[in-house]
Order: structure tokens, then sequence, then C-alpha cells
């Protein structure tokens, strides 16, 4: 609860400070004709979408578990997560039909009044991605809401970087190259929460477990004879999932005994704290399959 409450708060300042960047550029944008800019506006409007979504995200998936929802609404996180990401790639899109339109007939540009723009989404984007910093490694929503700061505060640079170099050169055309660049790190970024989130969403083994040595573990415990019908899958970027079949080696084998070694073993090395265990004398699945249909 406590975790959700600060992510909250770290992410309502964030969405204030990138609030008054996206006004900026895009205003900046319009009165300077820089396409760079423009892009870097509606790249941080993707950022403030993410952001609102990722503040309701963490407060819905708090929510406590119910007859309905067994779960509670935890997955909202990854959810969320996958439309943060999605944005990013419609953002992209649009960045880049407008620069191949712009590639005949480049508009000229205010040079002075495009860095000083630049340099403000800059500093917005630097406090951004400090406030979020701490968060990001535990949680999959807060990651795509830092990876959008992290990727906007790069395209700032490329931004400030494009318009000293155009004004020494006069190279226009630049301005749509990195225009280009922008849509093409909003791409890659978005790639990777989006495989993370659809392997959640197909209840995949959790990308920080392997399966094997998971397996292996619960096998050395004594009294475990034999391990069948192992599940391993994760409902968030927080918390993983275990369920499986276990044949004891005699029937005076101590149940509650090998269950509590299980799973104190499975949180303290893998971080697995949801699991549901059946003690079996025999196979009663009749299957020497480690994952039963």
């Amino acid at each position: 609860m406590h975790n959700h409450d600060t992510n909250g708060r770290k992410i309502a300042w964030t969405i204030v400070l990138n609030i008054v960047i996206t006004i900026s550029e895009y205003i900046g944008g319009l009165i300077s004709g820089s396409l760079a800019l423009l892009s870097d506006a509606g790249h941080n409007l993707s950022d403030v979408i993410s952001l609102i979504l990722s503040y309701f995200g963490e407060k819905i998936s708090d929510k406590k578990a119910t007859k309905k929802h067994s779960f509670g609404l935890k997955r909202v996180e990854t959810f969320t997560a996958l439309i943060n990401a999605l944005s990013l790639w419609a953002i992209g899109v649009i960045i880049i039909v407008e620069a191949i339109k712009r590639i005949d007939s480049p508009k000229s540009i205010s040079l002075g009044l495009m860095l000083i723009i630049a340099f403000i989404g800059l500093l917005g984007n630097v406090f951004s991605i400090m406030i979020l910093n701490k968060s990001k490694e535990n949680n999959l929503n807060m990651k795509a809401a830092y990876l959008h700061l992290f990727y906007d505060a790069i395209s700032s640079v490329a931004v400030i970087v494009s318009a000293i170099i155009i004004y020494f050169s006069h190279w226009i055309i630049l301005d749509i190259v990195v225009s280009i660049f922008i849509a093409v790190m909003i791409f890659w970024s978005g790639f990777g929460i989006i495989r993370k989130t659809i392997h959640i969403f197909m209840q995949g083994v959790p990308e920080n477990i392997d399966f094997e040595e998971v397996y292996q573990t619960i096998l050395k415990i004594s009294g475990v004879k034999s391990i069948h019908d192992i599940h391993i899958w994760s409902i968030n970027s927080e918390e993983s999932f275990l369920s499986c079949h276990i044949c004891t080696e005699n029937g005076k084998t101590d149940n509650d005994r090998i269950i509590q070694k299980i799973n104190a073993v499975l949180e303290k090395e893998y971080r697995i704290n949801h699991t549901t265990i059946q003690i079996e004398k025999n196979n009663l699945c009749n299957t020497g399959k480690l994952c039963c249909k």
C-alpha cells in the first residue's frame, strides 16, 4: 500500500512538470517552425497521457481482492503499461508521416526560440527522471513511465544539438532527420514494454526466474520424490505465483513440513510468495510431464 501511494505521488509531480513542457514545446514549435520541437512536444504529450494512466493504474491496482476479482485488480498495472507503450508507437507514426510531408519543402526555423524551449524540455525531463528513478526496477508500470521520460530527455538533447548544427551549417533538413530519429527511439522504447506485458498476459514464466532451476530446487527438498504439473506465472511485474503436484517418498512424510520448506525456499531464492502445492502419495495425474494439460 505504501509503495503504491509513494509511486502515485511521484507520478503526480511528473504529470505537472510534463504538462508545462508539452505546452511550452507545442507553442514554441508552432512559432519557430521546428518539426523536431513539435515532435518532442508530441512525445511529451504521450508522456502526460502515459503518466495519467500510470497514476490511475497504481491507484486501481492496489484495490483489495473480492469474490468477483480474487486477485484484486493488480493486472491493471500491466494493462496500463501496455497502453502506454502503444501510445508511444502511435505518436511515432504521426511524427514520421509529418516528416515525410516536409522532406520536399523544409520550413524555415527560428533557432533561438527552438533552443530555449528545448532546454526547458530537457530540464523538466531530467527532474522527472530523478523523481521516478528509484521506483522503475520493481514495477513495470513505473518503468514504462520512466522510459517515456528518459527517451524524451534524449529527444530534447537531439533537438538542442540539431539547432546548434543548423545555426552553423544551415542544414534545415536536419530538423526532419532528428524528428525521424525521435520516432525510431519511440518505437524502440515501446517495444520492450509491449513484449514484457504480452509475456505476462500469456502467463509466461517471469523473466527473472529459471523454470528448470526452480524445479531442481524443489526436487532437492527432503521428502520430495518427484514433481509434476508445475506452473510458474505472474499477474504483474511484482508478484509471481507457482502451483505444482508433489509426490512424497512414503506415506509417513510430514506434508505440512514439506510445504513450509518449499514456500520458504521459493520466497527466499525466487521471491515467489504465492503458491498452491498438492501433496500426493502417488502420481494422481498419471503422467511424467512437468506441465500437465
